[in-house]
């Protein structure tokens, strides 16, 4: 089943609670991400909450940048948070608020995060231009640190400082995509970089849209890349205060987004020219170092 076949899924079309739990974590198999997902050496009543967490955002993330939304995007992403604010109170429509329904109750977790996961969407629909790199890190608040928040309350972390390492890794990783992503972004008519860093490196807009990679480009990246280092190192003590196998997951998903910064340096952080990103086979020596070093 493909994405937009999932969106449009019904509750009497897969069955009941443990097919809607199936559905989410079929669908978080099909679909490569940059990250590990829901790991095979995550405990199963783990991996199956963050299957429920993968499935919501990742139809959510579609109707806001799939061209097959185009002009019901604000629709179908405001029908998403009506589900959200009626899961475990009203009758599920659709599988995902079926098993999000009960990971809520079983686990007793806030709807706040997977409602600004929404709200940071509806903004991408909405806002493509940002002034200063405070108003990126408070996208980066709504858009990556709830995912980050609530694999943490999945396994039975709530302690305010776990969460303030998990936000700076997941900020680090949210601005690496953005870094990577430059020219995918721009064809969708983003642009992340704020205006203010244009402006202090004598580089435009203009400039980015051309394609013009020169000094100022340069000088301007390696501004980017080291703030976003700095959030790594910021978050990498969250490796150690957890349990394996979590801590292995967190562990690779670090050494994952730090690489792809590597790549960019090695690029001579030129992202316009060729998008830097992991094989699969990048992984293994990856998952192979996380493991030793646990």
């Amino acid at each position: 089943m493909n994405t937009a076949a999932a969106a449009d899924a019904r509750v009497e079309e897969v069955g009941g609670v443990s097919a809607a739990f199936a559905f989410c974590a079929d669908l978080a198999r099909r679909h490569y991400e940059n990250f590990p997902v829901a790991s095979r050496l995550l405990p199963s009543k783990a991996r199956r909450h963050v299957s429920v967490l993968y499935a919501f955002a990742r139809i959510a993330d579609d109707f806001a940048d799939e061209p097959e939304y185009e002009g019901r995007r604000i629709e179908r992403l405001l029908d998403w948070k009506r589900q959200l604010e009626d899961a475990g109170r009203a009758p599920a429509r659709h599988p995902v608020f079926l098993a999000l329904a009960e990971s809520l109750k079983e686990l007793e977790l806030p709807k706040e995060p997977f409602a600004d996961l929404l709200d940071a969407f509806l903004q991408d629909v909405r806002k493509s231009r940002y002034a200063t790199f405070d108003e990126v890190l408070d996208y980066c608040r709504r858009s990556a640190n709830p995912v980050g928040r609530i694999v943490l309350m999945i396994h039975g972390h709530r302690d305010p400082q776990l969460f303030r390492y998990s936000d700076a890794i997941c900020t680090a990783l949210q601005l690496t995509n953005f870094w990577q992503d430059l020219s995918v972004d721009l064809k969708k008519g983003r642009i992340y970089i704020p205006e203010e860093d244009f402006k202090q490196f004598g580089y435009s807009e203009a400039d980015l849209r051309m394609g013009v990679v020169n000094e100022k480009f340069r000088s301007l990246m390696r501004m980017e890349w080291k703030r976003t280092r700095a959030l790594f190192d910021e978050g990498r003590p969250l490796v150690g205060c957890l349990k394996w196998p979590l801590s292995w997951e967190i562990r690779l998903t670090w050494a994952g987004g730090t690489e792809i910064l590597r790549m960019i340096r090695r690029a001579g952080f030129d992202t316009l020219t060729a998008r830097p990103a992991l094989r699969r086979r990048d992984w293994i020596p990856l998952a192979a170092r996380a493991i030793l070093a646990k």
